[in-house]
């Protein structure tokens, strides 16, 4: 049986690691805002359509450690352990300054869901 806070504990772990609130998240798996807040709430338990539209929009996210807590979040097959390679492949001179040369601090990238990346030299 799926313990209630356990299991919107690792909901809310999912979210911050998308960097997603509950209303983009809920619109990213294509389910009402409210069904994130009672299951974040425990209020409800998880429906099995809820968890296999996470499991299938999230590449990262294992069933079973989403289920039980055992098992590896995010799951080190689908990830990385290099960081991603930022390219900027327009010209950019009409918006460099002229008079002295300035040096770039970061990037960041906003997503139509909310979210964003922030890449730094």
């Amino acid at each position: 049986m799926i313990n209630n806070t356990e299991f919107a504990n690792r909901l809310r772990r999912i979210m911050d690691y998308y960097q997603l609130s509950g209303s983009a998240f809920a619109e990213r798996i294509q389910v009402q805002r409210s069904s994130i807040s009672h299951l974040l709430s425990g209020r409800n338990k998880p429906s099995l359509d809820f968890v296999m539209r996470v499991v299938k929009e999230f590449d990262e996210v294992e069933l079973y450690w989403l289920l039980n807590g055992k098992g590896s979040f995010p799951n080190a097959a689908s990830v990385s352990s290099e960081k991603p390679e930022v390219r900027i492949t327009e010209e950019v001179d009409s918006l460099s300054p002229t008079d002295d040369q300035k040096e770039i601090e970061r990037i960041v990238v906003f997503y139509k869901d909310g979210s964003f990346k922030a890449y730094r030299p």
